[in-house]
């Protein structure tokens, strides 16, 4: 496809209305060398993801999109983050990218974005890219990889925060930090995007919050939810990629603990604390009378 044709309005306003679109005619898979194709899930996703209200406002500016573990999470954060920043936030659009307590102050959000970049040829003739932003040069947006360090945060104008495992988001200075990255009142198109599979109850608080207040609201899809208040939130928990067989299910479930299973490939939440003996190996040790 040539650039002329990709750059032409009617793509643009095409790509406005149907975000799938652009991202598997634009970006191309890093791995593969051949454009992305978005899993069932992650269409639905995006279906409801950027409905506008009727003053043009994001109608849920709040998003999560929560999967078992090897779902491609941090792959979709990236793209949704292209799109965003590309289609939708305008000139000088602002985004985020936010690594947790354990990662280092670029994480992989931003790290998977950098690579789509460079592998996509209309996007890298556009971007300068450093060791924790990208810059395209035709609209003077920016990405931008940041720790979790509240105060180098205030003062933002995001198009979108991405908060990547929220799970590990657990200590009052990430807590500052999300409370700072709120979708700003001042953009039409803000929002801030969630993509995680479960935590510790107890422990992991921010994700927790969300969950919680993602089922309370309306079941509008497979497993997603949406709430009056400006929430969608999809948490599967069954397999949502061709590559999750149940062969490789019943292999995890022989390398992981119970806890560890049950919240990394089943995405339900566990407490924080694992019994030195599993129950299952103790009721085998115990004779019967």
């Amino acid at each position: 496809m040539k650039s002329a044709a990709i750059l032409s309005l009617e793509n643009f306003v095409r790509w406005r209305a149907d975000p799938a679109a652009f991202i598997e005619e634009v970006l191309i898979d890093p791995e593969t060398g051949a454009p992305f194709e978005l899993l069932p899930a992650e269409r639905e996703f995006l279906r409801h993801a950027f409905e506008l209200t009727p003053d043009g406002r994001l109608r849920y500016p709040e998003l999560v999109y929560s999967a078992i573990k090897k779902s491609g999470k941090t792959g979709f954060a990236a793209m949704v983050t292209l799109y965003v920043v590309i289609i939708l936030g305008g000139t000088y659009a602002e985004a985020y990218c936010a690594s947790n307590d354990y990662e280092q102050s670029q994480g992989r959000v931003f790290q998977a974005i950098t690579r789509i970049v460079k592998a996509s040829p209309l996007l890298a003739a556009d971007a300068v890219i450093t060791m924790s932003k990208i810059v395209f040069k035709s609209s003077g947006s920016t990405i931008t990889a940041i720790g979790s360090d509240f105060a180098s945060a205030a003062g933002s104008n995001p198009n979108i925060t991405v908060f990547d495992e929220l799970w590990g988001f657990v200590s009052e200075r990430s807590r500052r930090f999300w409370d700072e990255m709120i979708p700003p009142p001042t953009r039409k198109i803000a929002a801030r995007l969630t993509v995680s599979y479960a935590g510790f109850t107890g422990e992991s608080q921010l994700l927790e919050d969300l969950y919680r207040r993602g089922m309370a609201g309306r079941l509008i899809g497979d497993e997603l939810w949406a709430t009056d208040d400006g929430l969608l939130m999809a948490w599967h928990t069954k397999p949502v990629a061709p590559w999750q067989t149940a062969a490789w299910v019943e292999q995890m479930r022989a390398q992981h603990r119970p806890a560890a299973f049950m919240r990394q490939i089943e995405n339900q939440w566990v407490g924080s604390e694992n019994p030195f003996i599993p129950i299952e190996a103790w009721d085998e040790c115990c004779l019967p009378r």
